[in-house]
């Protein structure tokens, strides 16, 4: 494994432990290319925010007995680029949840990459 992939797997590593183990709390870390990464506790769901100069992602799952949302924004300075939501008919887990952060979190980190 080259240096700057177990690198960024170590930040990933560190975010979802912070993530299990915050109740209500939040964790932020930054990572080499300069992201700004904040997940906090919804409930039973959780929100992340990431952000990289006047860009920024961010991603909430609100979990119901009955069901998950998913709402997903990516915004450069104050304009929208993204603004979806989605609906699952069932509850996710907690560890739906943190799969879903983790996955978002990679995808945006891939993004930043490209550019």
């Amino acid at each position: 494994m080259n240096p700057k992939a177990a690198t960024l797997l170590g930040i990933l590593t560190a975010v979802i432990v912070a993530m299990s183990f915050a109740s209500g709390a939040w964790s932020s870390t930054e990572t080499d290319d300069g992201l700004q990464i904040e997940i906090t506790r919804k409930g039973a769901g959780k929100q992340v925010v990431l952000s990289q100069g006047a860009k920024e992602w961010f991603m909430l799952i609100e979990v119901t007995p009955e069901n998950a949302v998913i709402l997903k924004q990516e915004k450069d300075h104050e304009r929208y680029l993204v603004d979806e939501s989605e609906t699952h008919d069932r509850p996710m887990t907690a560890d739906d949840v943190d799969a879903a952060i983790a996955d978002y979190i990679n995808s945006v980190k891939t993004r930043v990459r490209k550019k």
